[in-house]
């Protein structure tokens, strides 16, 4: 016999798409997200109801919590018992919940992240709060749908009598949507959904004066009440947490830090563990030891600082760079109508309310419909105790029960309901009392009906009840406020010292661009000529600073690099240094013109910039302090094919020297030259010929004595002048001439150079044969000269570079 088997013929690309379409609506809808009406997550409303018709409420003994599992896997979830017992101890959980709605005896975890107990060790029961979640669910509150075998009912929604979904908060992520809800204050929230029956049309801004922000359960400070205004305006918005945290003043003079609270899902064994592993890698300095002393009094932990650390910097570094402050981020999604929906404040406290106006609608119609019965009832005893001698006789001359029922109500008028609870009544009840106890519970009965009728039919009433529910709700559970709401975030500032280790060190700068830091140790241990340099480099900087200092690389492109001393790389005196383009990204054939080391940029100094091209320009040095370490910045915008050649410190009353290539010199104030901005390209210095450009700048120490200039020319001629010689002129004037003109192979400047009487100046030829000067050994010439030949340029070859020997400087010597 053949079997016929029918297929279909359908694209992967749809049977996935189904198939994924069709899981998806599963964990949005019946899985990871809550419900807006009871805040609670399938799984969760489910162990909530399993256990109290287990009757393993608050007001009963504690119970096996593996008995509970089973119970709810059994019955309604049929999943691993694993995420069962997962989410009923989060439920438990303190420091996760609010109002914890499940009760736990034995290990339910901490807030190190330690593990729970095994289910067969702990025990459980619902919460006195969860009672609150469930109470008239037996009163026809809600809907029910058959369970996963159609062997039980569960409830769709649970009544909850309290507004669960801000007050406990929520988080999940499903496919494609996730949801982050923050937990709130129970009284709090209950007034805002007071106000909010009290006046629908309120406003945000409104509800905020009741509803501060988010009620952790492990306290902390939120700071930005703007992000909160987002938040609750849309469902989505940003707000920063930070762990409460004291400096206190120990007995030996030492200053402590005390953290007794911390942000809200933070762990606290991590936490601790950072703070330490900053301590030992020295990324924050003055923190002496860590200690957690949390036991069953409360948190503690305890940072004790070193002497004369900075507390309140070591306190900033720690919000900045561990959990100590975190942001958070609201996501409030929830499922509305079976569809997941992004909601604000309001439309969650509207879901809410509209919830509760069923919840008591059902609830009253329920209890109405009882009461009516009830009445019905006691209208047929006080007939049935007005005959009740003829109504004895029929009972006695009936057959039986059925018999009976049928005459009372032939002879006497009864409905079947009245003649069920007349023979079903026992005699001890036929008393002249019972009538007064009956006609008690009639008027009752008519005042509740009436009560319930208008309940039902009053809108206003109605809320009352909501109302009044609520009200006694917060003065069953009052909860106090945990966290505290600040408007502004603060503007965590952090000294260098915190964490920086302050020491001593030399740096060094080469033309090329190799840099370093040296301990003093390393240098002392050397002679200095061991500095190992490549062939035809030299150094532009060599400065004792301290690592808390920051040094400025300028470069011959018109870019600057701001290097933090302790992050140039630490090699020995003796060892290369290594290549500014492995800590920043140089360009080919970018040199350095000048290493500033800068200890204080608030100091009211200027910076002065001079171009080959005769330009000059002046700004202040504030303006170059960068939040970008090692990144190439603009000094200055160049113009094409120009370049920077100088730039020096000024404290805006010295003078300026341009130096061109034929022998011009001009000297002005450097008022002449207004400040601008950082990217700025500057003004004219000097008035330049056709095929002439800049050789030096210079800003003038003064009109010391022994402060004289230098010139060198390409044919190998050194000259020494005063300073004296030159005039003050102004900006833009061609200059004063410094050398003798020559028909035949005239004199170029190849080097100018600002000299004292310890300076030495190193002079290069074409052929790289390198010459060391003492300027002061020449005799003074005047501007007209050409001086004296220190070499024999057709040995040699022409000179090509001229600078002054970099010595040991302590620019910072006299601050100290």
């Amino acid at each position: 016999m053949s079997v016929t088997r029918n297929y279909l013929d359908l694209s992967l690309e749809e049977v996935i798409g189904d198939r994924f379409g069709r899981y998806s609506k599963y964990i949005i809808q019946d899985r990871a997200l809550p419900d807006a009406r009871d805040g609670l997550k399938p799984v969760q409303r489910r162990i909530l109801y399993a256990m109290y018709k287990d009757k393993n409420t608050h007001d009963q003994n504690f119970r096996k919590s593996a008995k509970t599992v089973g119970n709810v896997i059994g019955n309604y979830h049929p999943h691993g018992d694993s995420s069962v017992y997962d989410a009923m101890v989060r439920l438990s959980a303190d420091w996760k919940m609010r109002n914890p709605l499940i009760e736990m005896h034995g290990n339910n975890g901490s807030i190190d992240g330690d593990p729970p107990a095994a289910m067969r060790y702990t025990e459980a029961r619902l919460s006195a709060i969860a009672g609150q979640l469930l109470r008239d669910i037996n009163k026809d509150t809600v809907d029910y749908i058959p369970n996963f075998d159609d062997s039980l009912e569960e409830p769709v929604i649970l009544p909850a009598r309290f507004p669960n979904l801000l007050v406990n908060g929520s988080t999940g992520i499903s496919a494609g949507y996730a949801t982050d809800i923050p937990p709130h204050n129970l009284t709090e929230v209950i007034d805002a959904v007071i106000k909010l029956i009290d006046k629908p049309d309120v406003t945000v801004e409104e509800l905020m004066n009741v509803v501060k922000g988010p009620d952790f359960p492990t306290g902390g400070i939120i700071q930005g009440k703007d992000g909160l205004l987002e938040a609750y305006r849309t469902g989505k918005g940003k707000i920063y947490l930070r762990g409460r945290a004291e400096i206190e003043e120990m007995r030996s003079g030492r200053k402590r830090i005390v953290i007794e609270e911390i942000p809200y899902e933070v762990n606290k064994a991590n936490l601790v563990k950072k703070i330490d592993e900053l301590r030992l890698d020295r990324k924050v300095e003055g923190i002496a030891e860590i200690r957690d002393e949390t036991d069953r009094t409360g948190m503690r932990i305890v940072i004790e600082l070193k002497k004369d650390a900075d507390s309140t910097g070591v306190l900033n570094y720690l919000y900045k760079n561990t959990e100590l402050q975190v942001s958070y981020h609201f996501n409030m999604v929830a499922i509305q109508d079976r569809a997941p929906k992004q909601l604000g404040l309001i439309p969650l406290l509207e879901a809410y309310l509209e919830h509760q106006k069923e919840v008591i609608l059902r609830r009253s119609k329920f209890d109405l419909k009882k009461a009516k019965e009830r009445a019905h009832i006691v209208e047929g005893l006080i007939k049935a105790i007005s005959i009740l001698d003829e109504l004895i006789k029929v009972i006695r001359a009936s057959k039986n029960k059925a018999d009976a029922k049928s005459r009372i109500k032939q002879q006497f008028g009864f409905t079947e309901a009245q003649a069920e609870s007349i023979v079903n009544l026992q005699l001890y009840r036929l008393t002249n009392t019972d009538v007064t106890q009956l006609e008690k519970e009639s008027v009752e009965l008519k005042n509740t009906i009436e009560q319930l009728s208008e309940i039902i039919n009053d809108e206003f009433k109605l809320a009352s009840v909501i109302k009044k529910d609520l009200q006694q709700i917060k003065k069953d559970f009052p909860t106090p406020r945990l966290t505290s709401v600040e408007a502004k975030v603060e503007e965590l500032k952090i000294n260098l010292e915190v964490t920086v280790a302050s020491e001593d060190v030399l740096v060094s700068v080469t033309r090329d661009g190799y840099v370093k830091r040296t301990s003093l140790r390393s240098y002392a241990a050397s002679n200095e000529e061991d500095l190992e340099i490549k062939e035809g480099d030299y150094l532009v900087g060599l400065y004792e600073m301290n690592t808390t200092d920051d040094l400025l690389i300028f470069t011959n492109q018109g870019r600057y690099i701001f290097a933090p001393v302790h992050q140039l790389p630490d090699i020995r005196w003796k060892d290369l240094a290594q290549h500014l383009s492995s800590l920043a990204n140089l360009e080919k054939g970018e040199k350095v013109v000048n290493a500033i080391p800068i200890r204080d940029f608030t100091t009211g100094q200027y910076l002065v910039f001079f171009t080959r091209e005769g330009m000059v320009k002046r700004s202040e040095l504030s303006l170059y302090e960068a939040q970008r370490h090692f990144r190439p910045l603009v000094a200055l915008n160049l113009r094409e094919n120009d370049q920077l050649i100088h730039v020096a410190l000024s404290n805006g009353l010295q003078d300026l020297f341009v130096v061109s290539n034929r022998g011009f010199g001009l000297r002005y104030n450097e008022a002449e030259v207004t400040p601008v901005g950082q990217r700025a390209a500057g003004v004219k210095s000097i008035n330049l010929k056709k095929d002439e450009y800049v050789v030096s700048g210079l800003v003038l120490e003064g009109e010391a004595v022994d402060t004289h200039f230098t010139l060198v020319t390409q044919r190998g001629a050194m000259k020494r002048m005063k300073v004296t010689e030159f005039e003050q002129g102004s900006r833009t004037n061609r200059g004063q001439v410094m050398l003798r003109e020559l028909k035949g192979k005239p004199h170029r400047v190849v080097g100018f150079i600002e000299v004292r009487p310890e300076d030495e100046v190193n002079v290069l030829t074409e052929n790289g044969v390198l010459q060391t000067v003492h300027p002061m050994e020449l005799s003074i010439s005047d501007r007209y000269s050409n001086g004296s030949f220190i070499l024999d340029t057709d040995e040699v070859g022409e000179v090509t570079q001229a600078w002054k020997k970099v010595t040991y400087q302590t620019p910072f010597k006299l601050e100290n």
